[in-house]
């Protein structure tokens, strides 16, 4: 690790406090670490090749005709891509759901916007993250069988 010295000025560093207090973080290095690491993550969520791993989250109108039928069936059209998901129901209109992705973060990106640019779709969200996606070999314990699943 290495250690610098930065100057920044008074209303900046009145954000980094402000961070630094709301996520709890024990020191101003650990807050620049992770506004650095999600500068790095969104410039990388940039290369459409790249695969990611992403939530979705979005609110959307129960009552909107076919709506829910229509969200369904894109994910088991793109079940390759749709990992899991997951329904609330605020009230009696209302749903949210939060839906866990991978996959290369163009395909994760036109899927979303296929979901979230339906009529009755409100308050959607995006997140991804980069990362490395490797299929593995071996056994966990002395006792099992090697198998082969997906390193993230």
């Amino acid at each position: 690790m290495q250690r610098i010295t930065i100057t920044i000025d008074d209303e900046l560093l009145a954000v980094v406090d402000s961070l630094m207090e709301q996520r709890g973080y024990s020191s101003r290095s650990e807050a620049l670490r992770d506004i650095v690491r999600e500068s790095r993550a969104r410039e990388q969520g940039g290369d459409s090749g790249r695969q990611c791993v992403a939530t979705l989250t979005y609110v959307y109108d129960h009552a909107t005709r076919d709506l829910a039928r229509r969200i369904t069936q894109a994910h088991h059209d793109r079940h390759d891509l749709a990992v899991a998901s997951m329904r609330v129901h605020l009230d009696h209109e209302s749903l949210l759901e939060s839906s866990v992705l991978r996959g290369r973060a163009n395909d994760v990106t036109a899927f979303a916007n296929s979901l979230v640019s339906q009529r009755g779709v409100r308050y959607a969200h995006l997140h991804t993250i980069p990362v490395t996606i490797e299929r593995a070999r071996h056994h966990h314990g002395d006792d099992s069988a090697q198998h082969e699943h997906l390193h993230v």
